[in-house]
């Protein structure tokens, strides 16, 4: 469980630095249903940008902002649908878009779902403690833009290898940036660094996102409604709902297929890592280029009970469909392909990880040979705003993108197979379960009757945990009274 125990005297500190400060806070049902914002913060809204500094857009954690920069209000879920004149499955794949979050990444969410309740029970201090967000890529940049916005310091940590786009965004918010060692997979750096910081003396929480049960926990409470939300109509129609793909990663957005195994009990949960670094597959380690999802270890808030399939992706796969996804040689062959204009034009909507992701769903698709009638969900946690540098490295290294490679990525799309898939039998979820222990038994020092619980105790745990959100919503409720 969440430690939900409230330090009153702080409870009412902090209640007055955010009067101070203009904040007031969304509960996890705003985020889900976000008309029942009040109407003041709606109208403040309107005049807002959606990546502006400014307390309001705590009010924008939600799937359902309006698609533009400045001003939007809310409306439907945002996603696109990929059909198989694209993906060359059968079945319709449905990718949640992440850009249209501040920050332009769903991340702040998970962020949002970790500090909050520390906030209003009084066991962070925004005055006196540092926020330190660890991360390999798009949290520390959620974690970030979130203490700016409750008026708090934060350190931001990341692998020197990330993207320029994020590094430069990120000097321009947080107090700190740091850059760990190495690229996208290498998460022991972080801890390092963390364990550094904590012996450090200074006053710090760190919130990591790899251990921190509020990160799975929103994404359970605001992301699984929200796909739910999605496939209602599809299903209405005669669709079936066959799974849900998201990537290791720190564990998080798997929450929203954990709400959604609940919801639909023949559904599958599909955790997707890169083929370079096979750390569920194959017990391996290695770097891969697929930024957002780092890995070599298995993270605390993985519920690997409830993990069905694991699929990996070659690295290079992404990386070429980045191209043929962006550059105009590509986007012109995807139309003669009769590929919906339209959804051409929207394909800058997924970044590389939600390029690995969708993928990952088709190779899913094509190994449960999924038809028609069935439906797959994915995640696009960013889009090409974040990785304009990227394509540029691209062409440095390759050359200018060409007719004659379109079609040969095209091509690739089509002959998608599902080698390196494997569907997890029990004793297969319990060696992925297991890995636990060398990262966060050994290294870390968490406590193994909690990772015996998570296992034995799965319902009890995980449920448990999930379900403080209505807890939360009455803490967040209350502070909000005390704010006034």
């Amino acid at each position: 469980m969440i430690d939900l125990t409230v330090d009153k005297k702080r409870m009412e500190r902090n209640a007055a630095y955010c009067r101070e400060k203009g904040i007031k806070l969304p509960t996890f049902e705003m985020m889900r249903n976000p008309e029942k914002v009040p109407g003041k913060i709606k109208d403040k809204l309107k005049n807002t940008g959606l990546w502006d500094i400014d307390p309001v857009n705590l009010f924008r954690i939600c799937w359902k902002n309006e698609p533009t920069e400045k001003g939007g209000l809310y409306g439907g879920v945002n996603h696109i649908v990929l059909p198989p004149e694209l993906t060359g499955c059968k079945a319709s794949i449905v990718l949640l878009l992440g850009k249209w979050f501040p920050t332009g990444a769903h991340k702040v969410g998970a962020t949002y779902g970790c500090l909050v309740p520390r906030l209003v029970t009084g066991q962070y201090d925004p005055q006196s403690t540092k926020a330190v967000w660890p991360s390999t890529g798009n949290y520390c940049r959620g974690g970030a833009y979130i203490s700016a916005l409750l008026a708090c310091s934060a350190i931001a940590i990341l692998p020197e290898g990330m993207s320029k786009e994020r590094f430069e965004w990120l000097r321009s918010v947080a107090g700190e940036v740091i850059a760990t060692p190495g690229c996208e997979s290498n998460v022991k750096e972080i801890f390092d660094k963390c364990n550094e910081l904590s012996a450090s003396g200074q006053d710090l929480r760190i919130f990591n996102q790899f251990d921190e049960l509020g990160n799975p926990l929103w994404h359970f409470n605001v992301t699984g409604p929200a796909v739910e939300e999605v496939i209602a109509p599809m299903l209405a129609s005669g669709k079936r709902f066959a799974g849900y793909v998201s990537s290791s990663g720190s564990g998080g957005t798997l929450g929203g297929g954990y709400y959604l195994k609940q919801k639909f009990p023949k559904s599958k949960l599909v955790a997707a890592e890169a083929l370079q670094c096979p750390t569920l597959l194959n017990n391996g380690f290695g770097d891969h280029r697929i930024e957002g999802i780092g890995d070599k270890h298995v993270p605390w808030v993985h519920h690997c009970r409830d993990t069905d399939f694991v699929v990996a992706v070659d690295d290079e796969q992404p990386m070429r469909l980045l191209r043929l996804f962006n550059e105009p040689e590509g986007r012109e062959i995807l139309r003669k392909q009769g590929v919906n204009p339209e959804l051409v034009e929207q394909l800058d909507l997924l970044g590389i990880s939600g390029i690995g992701n969708t993928l990952a769903a088709i190779k899913f698709a094509k190994y449960s040979e999924l038809t028609e009638d069935d439906v797959v969900v994915t995640i696009a946690t960013d889009s090409m705003q974040l990785y304009g540098s990227r394509l540029a490295e691209l062409t440095a290294e390759r050359g200018e993108y060409s007719e004659a490679v379109a079609w040969q990525d095209v091509q690739l799309m089509n002959d998608m197979t599902y080698d390196n898939v494997e569907e997890l039998r029990h004793y297969d979820k319990k060696r992925i379960h297991n890995l636990k222990y060398f990262t966060w038994i050994e290294q870390q020092g968490r406590e193994l009757d909690e990772l015996n619980a998570q296992w034995y105790d799965a319902d009890n745990y995980w449920l448990g945990t999930f379900n403080e959100a209505e807890k939360m919503d009455e803490l967040i409720n209350e502070f909000n009274d005390m704010i006034g």
